[in-house]
């Protein structure tokens, strides 16, 4: 009987351990993925093809399925040949914003305003290309996929606003530690996959 007590003891003990080193190893490929995101993203124009290849690398992982620095390279190819234009028109976007800001400052009548709303557009569409990312596949079309991730930005605010958290976090490492935002991007890519996963749940 006591024999028996001891194997279950050792069973339960195993596979605490083999949860935590596993939810461990997950977290390390994050950080890992959160490298290969920036080194991908070094173009300047191709960083949602390389959120689309870390996502889709994230999930691979998460159904223990074989994949690594090869494959993400292949999905990234993949994923360029449209992304490049979204990775074009976010800079678009942020320029924009900038100039709005230059107009806050400047002291234009209306530009806090309009300041503001190019702000929030500009945070919004972050999010929305950040969900677009997470449930790319192979052969999809960007256009379609921002503007089904656009619908859901706002169907689902309480997943947008894990997303900008997510993106705050990044901000607030870059401007302390700034090798720390490299890594940290692979959390955000893994937070927006938990986000699409829980919508799909719903």
């Amino acid at each position: 009987m006591s024999h028996t007590r001891t194997k279950t003891r050792t069973a339960t003990v195993t596979r605490r351990e083999s949860a935590f080193a596993e939810r461990f190893a997950l977290f390390a490929e994050c950080l890992l993925t959160g490298v290969w995101i920036v080194a991908a993203s070094l173009p300047v124009v191709t960083y949602p093809a390389a959120f689309a290849a870390g996502s889709r690398h994230l999930r691979r992982r998460t159904a223990h399925e074989a994949g690594g620095w090869r494959e993400f390279v292949a999905d990234f190819r993949a994923a360029v040949r449209g992304g490049w234009v979204a990775g074009l028109a976010g800079w678009a976007a942020a320029l924009a914003v900038w100039v709005d800001v230059q107009a806050v400052r400047a002291g234009i009548p209306g530009g806090p305003f309009v300041g503001a709303v190019g702000l929030f557009a500009l945070i919004g569409l972050a999010v929305a290309g950040l969900r677009a990312a997470a449930v790319w596949e192979p052969g999809a079309r960007w256009r379609e996929l921002l503007g089904a991730a656009g619908r859901r930005t706002v169907l689902d605010p309480a997943g947008s606003f894990l997303l900008v958290g997510g993106l705050a976090v990044v901000a607030v490492s870059g401007w302390f530690v700034p090798p720390l935002a490299i890594p940290v991007l692979g959390a955000v890519a893994a937070a927006a996959l938990a986000v699409e996963e829980r919508g799909r749940r719903r």
